[in-house]
């Protein structure tokens, strides 16, 4: 081939076609985007007539909220400032339980305003730059098989995505089941909150026992200065952008202008980082709108009604178990939407179906949100070793009360 053949066709950079080979490479490997597919596959079959109703089955104000998301906390991380950040956590946290427990402590707080997704959104990615001085320690020759060779940052997602879930039980804010159930029960914020207060204190008092319990006080592995990110430029410009952009995108979406806050940051980001574009976790989003297209047939399924009226949900403890059970079919959000349409016991309604946001990975969309951001396959069995029993002790401390009173 000669290259001063004006008909040879030009080489196309390694370099252009990664992001996109990436995208492909993750979209083959990605098992559950696969599951969701045939499970459409099947629902289509047993009832064709309704692919034209699809469309609307997703949510779009979510979805576009999401992808916004994406593009913020995935440009704050490519500036390079969470590297710097998480330095000096290991540096003034040299406990693992320390650390464990102040981001598990973030992850809640943040919640309660912002959301169980976007607190992990923020601090997620801060989490898995935690792993980079454990690798060098590990390279540079330390035991693995010993507990200051690295944080089990694994293991920390997935409390993080517990804390979400647990600190979002609080306002009605916080997760989008409160949300909704404090629109139908037209009870005021403060009123909504104080119901709930008994739920997250049980929640993330349960929560600091399992964290305090499952890291040590082993030390961290020390950031060496030739792995310091204080000798990776931060990218300034890029972290203020996306600083900038974030609260003005909250505030639109909160107004209900999802679509509107999604272009103008698009926008933004097509002029001045396309490189940040080529990074978001594209397959992520199909994952969530096919969730979305799954589990509202799901629940709209006749046998599903049927069942549910039977149920006697009339019964507060009938209906606390019905609602978590639910959630770990369909997820806590569809689920609360479904059996607000059997009970006016909004408050019974919503304990159940935010203490079902624990137990399997599916039961509150924040996990799924975590679990992809981690990155690593046995997450998602980790996962249940944590949230099952978590679920169990929760639960049967709400089951308790419920009895009792």
């Amino acid at each position: 081939m000669n290259p001063s053949d004006p008909s040879t066709p030009p080489v196309q950079p390694a370099a252009a076609l990664a992001p996109w080979r990436r995208l492909w490479q993750s979209l083959l490997h990605d098992y559950l985007l696969w599951l969701l597919v045939l499970v459409l596959a099947g629902l289509t079959l047993a009832a064709p007539d309704g692919i034209a109703t699809y469309p609307s089955l997703v949510d779009w104000p979510t979805m576009a909220t999401l992808t916004g998301l994406l593009m913020l906390t995935k440009g704050v991380e490519l500036s390079g400032w969470l590297e710097r950040l998480a330095q000096q956590l290991i540096v003034r946290m040299r406990s693992q339980r320390r650390l464990a427990l102040f981001l598990v402590t973030a992850t809640a707080l943040l919640a309660t305003i912002l959301t169980n997704d976007v607190a992990l959104f923020v601090v997620v990615p801060l989490t898995l730059v935690l792993r980079r001085p454990a690798a060098a320690n590990k390279a540079k020759g330390a035991n693995e098989t010993s507990e200051a060779a690295g944080l089990p940052v694994t293991r920390l997602i997935i409390f993080e995505a517990l804390a979400a879930n647990a600190g979002s039980t609080l306002t009605p804010i916080g997760n989008p089941q409160n949300l909704y159930l404090w629109q139908q029960s037209q009870v005021s914020f403060a009123g909504y909150t104080l119901a709930m207060l008994p739920l997250a204190l049980l929640l993330l008092g349960a929560l600091w026992l399992l964290t305090a319990c499952s890291f040590t006080g082993a030390p961290n592995a020390a950031p060496q200065p030739a792995d310091a990110a204080a000798d990776k430029p931060v990218e300034r410009r890029m972290l203020l952008t996306c600083l900038a952009l974030y609260l003005p995108f909250l505030i639109l979406t909160d107004l209900h202008r999802a679509p509107l806050a999604l272009a103008w940051v698009t926008g933004i980001f097509l002029v001045a980082y396309r490189q940040v574009l080529a990074r978001v976790d594209w397959a992520l989003l199909l994952v969530f709108m096919l969730m979305f297209i799954d589990l509202r047939l799901i629940a709209a399924a006749e046998p599903i009604r049927v069942l549910l009226t039977s149920a006697d949900l009339g019964n507060p403890t009938h209906l606390f178990l019905v609602a978590i059970g639910a959630s770990q079919v369909i997820s806590n959000v569809p689920a609360a939407i479904l059996l607000a349409q059997y009970s006016h016991d909004w408050r019974v309604l919503a304990y159940g179906v935010n203490v079902g946001g624990a137990g399997l990975a599916i039961g509150s969309l924040a996990n799924i949100i975590a679990l992809r951001m981690a990155g690593e396959r046995r997450a998602w069995l980790v996962f249940h070793v944590y949230s099952i029993p978590f679920l169990l002790v929760t639960g049967g401390a709400v089951l308790a009360w419920l009895a009792w009173r």
